[in-house]
Parts: structure tokens; sequence; C-alpha cells
């Protein structure tokens, strides 16, 4: 008689011993097990676009239905959560991505969201001038010499010594000794003595200069100036456009969330660390437009429920933090930023980058949308041009809300919890792909690299296998595939030995492989492993529905 529970290594409880994978494990994993390619890879790629395989199309399919159904249509309006004034609705749109090109001059994207750029003659590189650093150190005849860091490289300190070693013919044995700590390129007078990153000869950057990071396109036949249109660098000025439309054809009531899930658009002239920073990328943002002088209570709001998501769906609390910005960071339309963080692997220990931001954005967008372009000032005025008309036209539409229950008149202001479907997809990635030792020993069967994601998010729900492709297994394997198949992705894998389909499944995300066994056949029962403990029990067939269900919806 045939074992009823397939015997694996899985038999061996996971030890302690387990690694988090560095950012370039993560990008061959990626496309060894189809989450992302490198956009048009065959053609040797375009930097700073991805693609998203059958894996990362599912995986990030359900990120954003997740957000969705957790902000959105999942909301009680009825209900004042805890710390709040009161009870407030949620609903969504989904806006063009070209508006009016006066949307972009009116909110400041024409004028202000640009990068003060520098470019090498030598290597035809271009640099964020904020992101160039360096150190002084003596050349072969003594004079000054800044070698600036690469703005990708891990490590700037590395980098540089390795860059003086090859340039100074200083050898390992010794130490690399600098002049100077490690310095901003903004701190020089000129940049006659630096030597860019890559670059052989020093005196090959360019005075910095303004490039503005939104894409322009052309609506219509003519590409003449009046034609010309930008691709949106946000989502959130969509929203703003249909206020009003959205308040008076909803009949809503403030307080109000208004989400929106969308591609956005930006010049980023040195994508970098995978898609944490790309062109092409995905937002998932709201707008919630509230009373003036309740706005800092649901500013505090929005930072914790965002930030609790992210911890109910497995981020470890090690891994993220929440950092208020300092007055010199605010943008020019925010009374208030916090920025939720996470320790990605391209970071240095102890340093985070940005997963979320949630801003305090005042009245500023639909002021600007109403009056014209606002300058910043408290409280905001429009800001004119040389000869004292209006720099930036607006709509001339009035923003101001009627406040029935209120008995008040008001530009509501606006809180902006903003967070981005790649980032979040990354950081989801970074923090559940791990590498596991099992038991002692040594061979492929003494690890397993699994992706310990959240079932909520896992691409794949559950993996259906029969012990053996003979005795009715197959078969009955495929009818509860097919019934399983109707609501959730589940995979059918008859492949290899078991042992190797749940490492395949581990390594996916798999929450729970299903075994069909002789036991099925006679009295009706499946195994049931778990993806994170290991552990297996025996449920009824019939069972195994409504056993998923409770597992992801918990």
């Amino acid at each position: 008689m045939r074992s009823s529970t397939p015997m694996t290594q899985d038999a061996a409880v996971a030890t302690a011993a387990s690694r988090r994978l560095s950012l370039e494990e993560i990008v061959s994993y990626c496309r060894r097990r189809g989450f992302i390619y490198q956009a048009s890879e065959i053609y040797g790629g375009i930097n700073g676009f991805w693609d998203f395989g059958p894996m990362g199309a599912e995986l990030k399919r359900n990120i954003k239905q997740t957000w969705w159904e957790d902000m959105v249509t999942r909301h009680n309006p009825l209900v004042a959560p805890a710390g709040t004034p009161s009870p407030f609705e949620m609903t969504g749109i989904d806006s063009s991505i070209i508006q009016h090109p006066q949307t972009w001059r009116v909110s400041g994207h024409s004028d202000l969201f640009s990068d003060m750029m520098v470019d090498c003659h030598e290597t035809k590189k271009r640099y964020r001038f904020d992101h160039l650093a360096g150190r002084w150190i003596k050349d072969r005849e003594g004079n000054p010499l800044f070698i600036a860091a690469a703005p990708d490289a891990p490590d700037a300190d590395a980098f540089l010594d390795q860059r003086a070693r090859k340039l100074l013919g200083i050898s390992k044995s010794r130490e690399v000794v600098w002049d100077s700590p490690l310095t901003d390129l903004a701190e020089l007078d000129d940049f006659a003595n630096v030597l860019a990153p890559h670059a052989s000869e020093k005196g090959t950057l360019t005075e910095p200069r303004e490039f503005n990071l939104m894409f322009k396109t052309y609506i219509g036949a003519m590409q003449t100036a009046a034609d010309a249109a930008f691709l949106r660098p946000e989502t959130a000025q969509g929203i703003f456009l249909n206020f009003r439309n959205v308040l008076d054809s909803g009949r809503f009531a403030l307080p109000l969330g208004i989400a929106q899930i969308g591609k956005s658009f930006r010049n980023e002239i040195t994508p970098r660390h995978f898609i944490f920073r790309s062109r092409e990328f995905e937002q998932m943002e709201m707008e919630f437009f509230c009373p003036p002088e309740t706005s800092h209570q649901w500013y505090k709001y929005w930072q914790q429920r965002r930030l609790d998501w992210y911890l109910d769906l497995g981020l470890r609390r090690e891994n993220i933090r929440v950092r208020e910005h300092e007055a010199s960071e605010l943008s020019h339309y925010a009374l208030g930023t916090t920025d939720i963080e996470y320790a990605y692997p391209f970071m240095a220990d102890g340093e985070f980058g940005e997963l979320e931001g949630i801003a305090n954005r005042g009245a500023f967008d639909l002021n600007s949308h109403s009056m014209g372009r606002l300058a910043k000032a408290d409280p905001p005025e429009l800001a004119l041009d040389e000869n004292g008309a209006p720099l930036h036209r607006g709509s001339g539409k009035n923003m101001v809300y009627n406040d029935v229950a209120r008995g008040e008149k008001y530009v509501p202001y606006v809180i902006e919890p903003a967070a981005g479907a790649d980032r979040a997809l990354l950081a989801f990635l970074c923090d559940a792909l791990e590498i596991e030792k099992l038991g002692e020993g040594g061979g492929e069967d003494s690890e397993r690299a699994v992706l310990h994601i959240h079932p909520r998010l896992a691409p794949v729900k559950a993996a259906i296998f029969p012990l053996v492709k003979k005795e009715g297994m197959p078969e009955a394997a495929r009818d509860l595939f097919g019934a399983m198949k109707r609501k959730w992705n589940v995979t059918y894998d008859e492949k290899g030995s078991i042992g190797r389909r749940y490492r395949r499944a581990d390594e996916v995300g798999v929450p729970v492989c299903i075994t069909i066994d002789d036991e099925t056949i006679s009295q009706g029962t499946v195994t049931v492993r778990d993806r994170d403990t290991l552990e297996q029990q025996r449920i009824k067939l019939d069972d195994c529905p409504a056993y998923l269900d409770k597992l992801i919806e918990g």
C-alpha cells in the first residue's frame, strides 16, 4: 500500500537559518521565475522600462486589488474610525493619462517639476546634480583632484577607493589617504578639477541646468507648439480636476476620499535600482478632502492606517519606518509630509528608501485650478508675471464646498496618501524572498528558496498535485483544479517528484499545496501542505474551496 502522506525532505522542519537575497539575486529571480523582464529585451532593452511576466502581472494585480478593496470598496462610510472627527466615504475614478496642458502649468509641474542635471562630455552620461558627491585627493603631480562617485554605486567609499587606486597606482597593501570627507558636488565653486564617474580626464562636467521630467507628446496630426501635451507625471491632478464632478454626480458629502490607480510617467535621467526608480510606473493614490481645521487629525490617521496596511500584509516591522519631513524638505504645496520607508537591499545598512508618501496638501491644488498658479506663501497668493498678470490662469471654476452639516463654506483641505504599485511589489518581494536551510546535510534538498508572500497577494493561491500519474489520481486532481479555478488562480502540476513540485511552488509563493493520493480515491481526503510551516494535514476533498477561502480572506 502506498503511503497516504507524501514523504519528502519537508519532514525536517526549517531551521532559523535563512537569509534575505541581494538586489542582484532578486533581479535574477524575477526574470527566471516570470515576475519581471527588461522591456524590449530582444532588442537590448530600454532603460527605465520593465515588463511584468505571468507571476509579476498576477502579483501586481493582487497588490492593486487589495489596496482598492481595503481603501475603497470595503470601507464602511457609516462608522467613524478611532481617532477621527467623523465617518467618511470613499469612491474611485479613472482619469485620462493626458490632461489639458494648462493642468500642468497651474499645478506647478511645468515650472517646478525638474531636476538640475550635469553632463559628462567624455562619457556622454548625464547625472542629477544633487546625486553626485566625492572626495578630494592629490593626483600624481600633487595637484588637487576631486573624484566623484557613481550615483548608483552600492558603496560610494568602495567605489572611490577603487577609482583612486587605479588612477593613482595605489597598491592594495596601502591605505588610500583622502584630503576630505565625502562632499557634495554642490559645495564646489567650479568643476575644473572634478573627475566625473567613469571619466578618464578631469574637467568634463558641464554646469548644472534644468531638465523637465515630464514626457511631451502631441495631440492630433500636427506637431506644433499648440498641439503639445504631456503624459501625466502623477495621477493626483486628474482627481482634483474632477472634484466637483464627483461631488455633484455622486451626491457625496465631506469628508470624502477619491482614489485612483493608474500609470504615470517621469523622464528620469538616471533610472536605477531595478523597478525602484523607472520612467513608467503605476500609482495607487487617493485625495482625501476634509474641513481645514480637521486636516491634521486626518493626516495622522492616514499615516497610521497606511503603515498598518503594509504590516498587515506581511512586511516586517524592522524593515519599515515612518519619517516626517523637515520644513526644508517640504514640497511647494505641502503643509506636512511623511514618508513610509523600506530598507531595500540596495540601501546601505541603516538606510531606507521611500515606499509611500502621505502629504497634507492644504487647499493648494483646488485653489490653483480655480484661481491660477499659486506662489508659495501662507496664505497662498496668486503667482504673477513681470507685468502683474496671473502667471498661469486657472479654470475659474468655484471649488468652495457648502458644508450644510457644519453650516459653513470653505475650500477643502486635502490629505494625499500616494503609493507606488511597483515599489510596493519590490518591497513585498524583497521582504518575502528567502533561502531557508532544511536541517543538516548538503545538496539541493537541504535548502529551499521560498517566497513568504501574504496569501492575498500570492500570484498563485494553491497548487494541486496528483501523487502519481495513475490509479485515478490525475483525474481527481484535474476535477479539483477545475472547480477551484473558477474563483482563484490555482495551478496543476504532475511533473517530477512531489518534493521538486513543492520546491517549485515554494519559490513563487504558493501558500498551500494540495496533494491527491490513494486516500483521496478511497476516503475522499487530501493532503494540504503549508508553505511557511511545512506542516501537512488531511482535510476532506469537498472542503478544499472553503479552506482556501478562509486562508486568503482570513
